[in-house]
């Protein structure tokens, strides 16, 4: 058995055996695909950023001819990107947290581990709606000033795309923080029927 069968046999569940956390399963309504098409979406733009990068340094370095507007475009692509990979960073359990606490509770407490896991997924879902709905308002005057990055006669790169990207971003990850807090109090429910620790 290779080291990654060994690990991921190690890491899965033993049948009938109760999951620790939500993280990396499957999301109800299918969100999970979303979140990963989103993902995906961030790497490419990268992939297109690095292109971009590269050429702006031959074209100034080897020809005198450097890309307009690539400052501008780097500038409001992280925001972009980190934007449309925010879900999928959520739903993987890679977002920052510290969980020293919850790796002991979840082999002592794992119903008390799976509540305070909720009560983590509902708190950030309250701070992405308060953050949604402070950032609708600038993307409706963005659009309503026709708000750009760049000079006038160089490089102009509207910047409400941006704006509509983290909406979005923002909305995928609070419906991920809603299921993911919605699957940890179905594992505790579950727990408490069972009798069991498991």
């Amino acid at each position: 058995m290779t080291q990654a069968a060994q690990r991921q046999a190690h890491a899965a569940p033993a049948a009938g055996a109760i999951a620790s956390d939500s993280y990396g399963t499957a999301l109800p309504f299918g969100l999970h695909h979303l979140v990963s098409g989103m993902n995906a979406l961030g790497t490419l733009w990268i992939l297109a950023l690095m292109v971009l990068i590269n050429l702006d340094v031959f074209g100034r370095n080897l020809l005198g001819v450097p890309v307009r507007g690539v400052t501008e475009l780097v500038s409001l692509s992280i925001v972009g990107i980190v934007f449309l990979q925010l879900g999928d960073t959520l739903r993987s359990g890679r977002f920052t947290r510290a969980d020293i606490l919850l790796d002991r509770l979840k082999h002592t407490r794992p119903a008390l581990t799976d509540a305070l896991h909720a009560l983590y997924h509902l708190v950030g879902l309250a701070l992405m709606l308060v953050i949604l709905a402070a950032s609708w308002e600038p993307l409706v005057e963005s659009i309503r000033i026709r708000e750009y990055v760049g000079a006038i006669g160089d490089f102009q790169a509207p910047v409400w795309p941006v704006r509509l990207i983290t909406l979005l971003g923002l909305a995928v990850t609070a419906l991920c923080f809603l299921m993911l807090a919605w699957l940890d109090l179905r594992r505790m429910a579950s727990r408490r029927t069972t009798g069991g620790r498991s």
